[in-house]
């Protein structure tokens, strides 16, 4: 997805819920200047950032990252076909990084599961609020954490706090397959 499309789904978001910068700002702990240059940029923010505005509008990521922001949708269950599945190219704020979005028309999920195949080189460290999970579909993974490194192989699974600085990359002639849940703590919305 175009990074500027992402920036356009959070100002429609914020739009639909009939917020203002000002309350946005309040929700999020963003200030509303920073609002309004996330909202008019050609670049999408950082992960954690993009999570902070998600959960103060009520969606996740994966609503704002595929473009499926209809706010009528409320369901307790959903059932997400292969076939409808998306692939969600690398952008610059998730270099190497290509996710398959799953379970993207759940609302209120405290959860945020992808598959992501691993990039073949580390261009930058990742920390964000919540915790992580981690399970090696196929491939090989060289997983930092901290100052530590583990090599994960298909099978294998890390669950870990993502507020410590963590990266992967692949190992080998195969990129790494990984199933990534993302459990964010929901903030209060008033």
């Amino acid at each position: 997805m175009d990074e500027k499309i992402i920036c356009k789904n959070i100002k429609r978001l914020r739009k639909q819920n009939n917020l203002t910068l000002e309350k946005l700002a309040n929700l999020t702990g963003l200030t509303k200047g920073y609002l309004s240059k996330v909202e008019r940029s050609k670049k999408a923010p950082p992960y954690s950032t993009l999570t902070r505005i998600a959960g103060a509008l009520g969606f996740e990521v994966a609503n704002i990252l595929s473009g499926n922001i209809d706010p009528k949708i409320d369901v307790r269950l959903c059932l997400s076909r292969a076939c409808d599945q998306k692939i969600i190219k690398e952008t610059s704020q998730f270099a190497g990084y290509d996710y398959e979005v799953l379970a993207e028309n759940k609302p209120g999920k405290n959860m945020e599961p992808f598959i992501i195949h691993s990039p073949w080189e580390i261009t930058r460290m990742y920390s964000h609020e919540g915790e992580e999970f981690i399970y090696v579909m196929d491939g090989s993974l060289e997983f930092l954490y901290g100052d530590k490194t583990y090599v994960l192989e298909k099978g294998d699974n890390i669950y870990f706090d993502s507020c410590v600085p963590h990266a992967g990359k692949s190992l080998g002639e195969k990129k790494a397959r990984l199933l990534v849940v993302i459990y964010f703590y929901k903030r209060n919305r008033q």
